[in-house]
């Protein structure tokens, strides 16, 4: 069954890329840059017109991967294809199949380990049957990348004379940038050579990659403030995770929480909208900025707009040690938020009180993809919660798989407790629904791009410095541009 599908699918996509390039050779659309000039020569405009058309077709393998209402194409799709597909032969023993499937993904990437040693492994089960040597890649694709690398040769060539850039619609690479895909094989620990290692499932092989990639990731450097306890990734079950307790004091927690139930607003940082996420809770929250104003106003106190600021100041700066970052980390975006159980709304509840997200790129639990790009804040590259309390039903903050399903994480919030993690959609995450109380917290997202700085925060120092200096903090402040999300 699996085998007839993937081939049918190559089947349609060689169909679908045939009917992409017929399209490529009708009228090109000039953009305001490319607008031929009255001056040039016609030969000039028919060479500009033909090179868009081979732009065009050299770009239909992009263009089918990318899917309906997406901007970024799915990451190794034809590839993806021939490398299933000589696993699913192997399941059924089709060996010789299963080698050409396997040499045809190796055109792609000749230097995959992974795919090299199943390509021994087959040729060894081949032997006395058929001549190995005798089998080669997929006709189609053959065809397919010889014309593919002599348009890009072609195209190559072309970008470094008239200025424009050339983007690998395979492997997403521009000339010069590194693949990812090893160039020298190597051989996976406690296999030596002569050995013949059982092919894996891709997703297994794909899973081992990235936690080779996660244990990469730099974490797990000294926060500097004794009294906080440390609970890194490996308890909960992620790379890139750190739960942190007695970040701040329960007199802390406490003044804050009279901050935010005093200047909160239904739906601020969702157009006003109470219920942004559901229906059974009412959102509020507030920026750092609106708490200057309303201390400045008196209608707080200065010391619980201070304590705000210095709070999160605070959790910036244990997020930029735990990951030992050696650029300034900004704040993008400052958010004390309340979520409140609605009475009477409550009873057999099976929704979440934030839905499963990732934050700096769109989640699409179909594809297994997280798309980097707009209306995502793709400028995130870290994210916060510190809690001001845990005396409400539900709430938890969860971490899942990338289907949005499998929970691998919990955390029960509680006073000074703080979940730090990094943005992208190895972190996919939501909180359960808030059945009873209300649930307070400062959400807290920071960027390594200075360009995204929170200028409310930067706003709310210089008012501060004009009107009285509440807190030093104000003259160094490091900080950061975004819109609410939790």
């Amino acid at each position: 069954m699996a085998i007839r599908s993937f081939e049918e699918a190559l089947r349609q996509f060689w169909q679908a890329e045939m009917e992409c390039r017929a399209f490529c050779q009708g009228p090109q659309h000039f953009d305001g840059s490319r607008q031929p000039s009255r001056g040039l020569h016609l030969y000039e405009i028919i060479a500009d017109h033909y090179l868009q058309v081979v732009q065009c077709e050299h770009g239909c393998v992009r263009e089918l991967a990318t899917r309906a209402g997406r901007l970024s194409p799915i990451h190794n799709y034809l590839p993806m294809h021939y490398d299933l597909l000589q696993y699913s032969y192997y399941k059924v023993s089709k060996y010789e199949k299963a080698l050409e499937a396997a040499m045809s993904y190796l055109l792609f990437h000749p230097g995959d380990t992974a795919m090299l040693e199943n390509q021994d492994y087959y040729r060894m089960m081949l032997q006395g049957v058929r001549d190995p040597d005798s089998i080669s890649p997929s006709q189609d694709l053959i065809w397919y990348m010889e014309r593919y690398e002599l348009e890009k040769e072609l195209l190559q060539s072309l970008s470094e004379e008239l200025d424009f850039a050339y983007l690998d619609p395979i492997n997403g690479t521009t000339p010069g940038q590194k693949n990812n895909d090893q160039d020298v094989v190597e051989r996976l620990p406690g296999v030596e050579a002569g050995m013949h290692k059982v092919p894996e499932m891709p997703g297994v092989r794909r899973k081992r990659t990235e936690r080779k990639a996660e244990q990469e990731l730099h974490q797990g450097g000294q926060v500097p403030y004794d009294q906080v306890i440390v609970h890194d990734w490996r308890q909960l079950n992620g790379s890139g995770r750190v739960l942190l307790d007695n970040v701040i004091t329960a007199q802390e927690c406490r003044e804050l929480y009279r901050v935010a139930t005093s200047i909160t607003i239904a739906g601020d940082g969702y157009r006003g909208k109470t219920s942004p996420h559901t229906p059974n809770e009412r959102f509020e929250g507030a920026t750092v900025y609106k708490a200057l104003m309303y201390g400045v106003e008196g209608r707080i106190p200065l010391r619980g707009a201070r304590l705000f600021h210095e709070a999160s100041e605070r959790a910036r700066t244990i997020v930029q040690a735990y990951f030992l970052l050696n650029s300034t980390l900004y704040f993008s975006y400052t958010h004390l938020v309340c979520r409140t159980a609605i009475p009477g709304q409550q009873d057999n509840r099976n929704d979440l009180s934030h839905p499963i997200h990732a934050d700096n790129c769109l989640l699409d639990v179909d594809a297994k993809e997280c798309w980097k790009e707009p209306p995502a804040y793709t400028h995130r590259d870290y994210s916060a919660i510190l809690y001001l309390n845990g005396d409400f039903d539900g709430g938890e903050f969860i971490f899942t798989e990338p289907d949005a399903k499998t929970v691998t994480a919990a955390v029960k919030p509680r006073c000074g407790r703080m979940v730090g993690f990094t943005s992208g959609g190895e972190n996919p995450h939501g909180v359960t629904a808030v059945t009873r109380g209300q649930r307070c917290a400062v959400a807290l997202w920071f960027t390594l791009n200075p360009h995204f700085r929170e200028l409310g925060r930067d706003l709310s120092c210089a008012w501060a410095e004009f009107t009285k200096p509440i807190w030093c903090a104000c003259a160094r402040s490091d900080i950061g541009i975004g819109v609410g999300e939790y």
